[in-house]
């Protein structure tokens, strides 16, 4: 999820749709004999998968410069060959399994970007990697688990290209960079992914995603409509007039406006928007300003971020959250420049979709591991931007360890954030059934 995201869940809310009924659409499951083949096919490779989820583990690479991981990859890919297109949205990754046998068409997305987090889990193969991020030498790990996403997903490229000739259809596999957001002056991440064709030629008619969260390890659970929040970045600039911090009427504090602009902003939020019907979240997370204590400086920022599910409420408070902090600045002689840049707009999974999903996954997993009348939870995804051009469904997968309360867990982008490796066989097994059954869907 992206930066854009940090994963936790809310309560189920009023207003965003019913909830998918759990088993009553008509589609078929796999036949049970060829389930019984992927199962198999899932377990023999499973030792490859966790060996590449922990060499990607131990060789983290940030959003727009996942150069080593999309080398992996492709030669993977082409290995199986896949017809595969390298340097779509700077190291993007597509490939194609034409089947021996004409049919649909059906695309599976893994993300592949780490973060700028100082890894503690004490894993032996933990990360001691550095990158670049704003300027400056950071610590880089796979907090989010986008290493287990790559991993899975080429493995289930290999055991699909290993049934090519069974095929009635094409897979298109997508391995996307910058999930996490492209660095500051760049673009990236699925919306490039869209504009740079990741989705043409042959053009999916569904896409399919999943993420690794905390929860059960092996269950999946999402909801049709919306599931994860729309995410904007906010920054705010605020100018007063330097002065002496003795002496504050002699300048404009800039200090004291921004800590009337958080409270504003807080505020805005949590008396004027209705939870229940929309949940919203807008909090600022950095203020920055100053280099001396005894000195009031002329310029501060701040930045934080807005999560949302309704146009028309986005649009409206982002327009009274403008207002209100140019109201703030003007009370005190400052001045504000107030930004928002949506980073990613709601994952609204197809209805239709989100339903047939249930009986495939519930085939893949057990009945009894699969949920798919989930709570929306205000995490953001830029999967949304793929469901924008075609029908899709974006799921989580409980990952958390053996015996361990998901409630404690660490969360995604948490330091001590791991994954149950023994949930990469399950991934597997889902994305295999995943496209099979929609390739044969009627």
């Amino acid at each position: 999820m992206n930066g854009k995201a940090w994963m936790c869940g809310v309560a189920l809310a009023a207003g965003l749709g019913a909830a998918v009924p759990a088993y009553a659409q008509s589609a078929a499951p796999v036949d049970p004999a060829l389930a019984g083949r992927i199962e198999a096919a899932a377990a023999a490779i499973q030792p490859r998968v966790v060996a590449w989820r922990r060499d990607i583990h131990q060789n983290p690479e940030l959003g727009n410069a996942e150069h080593r991981t999309a080398a992996l990859v492709a030669e993977h890919l082409r290995g199986l060959g896949l017809e595969v297109r390298t340097g779509v949205a700077h190291t993007g990754v597509v490939a194609v399994l034409r089947g021996g046998r004409p049919g649909r068409t059906v695309a599976l997305r893994a993300d592949m970007d780490a973060l700028p987090v100082q890894e503690a889990t004490g894993l032996p193969f933990a990360s001691t990697a550095t990158g670049t991020y704003q300027g400056a030498t950071v610590p880089v790990a796979h907090a989010c688990g986008h290493d287990a996403h790559v991993a899975m997903l080429m493995g289930a490229a290999e055991i699909l290209a290993g049934m090519r000739e069974e095929l009635s259809g094409t897979i298109v596999f997508v391995f996307q960079p910058a999930e996490e957001g492209a660095p500051p002056g760049e673009e990236g991440g699925a919306d490039l992914m869209v504009a740079e064709g990741a989705l043409n030629d042959p053009r999916p008619e569904a896409i399919f995603g999943l993420h690794v969260v905390p929860g059960r390890p092996g269950t999946a659970f999402w909801r049709g409509r919306g599931f994860m929040a729309a995410s904007d970045r906010v920054d705010i600039e605020l100018t007063g007039r330097q002065t002496h911090g003795a002496w504050p009427w002699k300048g404009i504090d800039i200090v004291a406006v921004a800590g009337q602009v958080v409270q504003t902003i807080n505020t805005l939020a949590a008396r004027t928007v209705d939870p229940t019907t929309t949940p919203t979240v807008f909090t600022i997370a950095t203020v920055n300003g100053g280099v001396r204590y005894n000195i009031i400086p002329d310029r501060m920022t701040l930045s934080g971020t807005l999560r949302t599910f309704d146009t028309e409420q986005h649009d409206d408070l982002v327009r009274r959250a403008g207002e209100a902090v140019n109201h703030v600045a003007a009370a005190y002689g400052a001045s504000a420049d107030f930004r928002v840049v949506q980073n990613a707009p709601v994952v609204f999974n197809d209805e239709t979709l989100a339903a047939w999903l249930g009986p495939v996954l519930g085939q893949a997993l057990g009945s009894e591991n699969v949920n798919p009348a989930a709570p929306p939870t205000m995490v953001a995804e830029d999967f949304s931007y793929y469901q924008r051009e075609i029908p899709g469904v974006f799921y989580h997968l409980g990952a958390s360890a053996d015996g361990v309360d998901p409630a404690t867990s660490p969360p995604n982008h948490s330091p001590q954030f791991d994954v149950n490796e023994r949930v990469l066989e399950t991934g597997v097994r889902a994305h295999v059934m995943t496209a099979l059954a929609f390739l044969s869907r009627s």
